[in-house]
């Protein structure tokens, strides 16, 4: 996700398109966000 709001955010602002570059944006945020939050507790403790 990460990767391809990268790609999206690069090819908006080349082409000078503003939708890809806010696309490209908001995916890029929240894959990183995704990407730093664990979600679901994925610190298992082994006992």
């Amino acid at each position: 996700m990460v990767v391809l709001g990268l790609i999206l955010l690069i090819v908006g602002l080349v082409a000078k398109i503003s939708i890809l570059t806010t696309i490209g944006a908001i995916l890029l945020v929240v894959g990183l966000i995704l990407n730093f939050v664990p979600i679901g507790g994925s610190s298992r403790r082994v006992w």
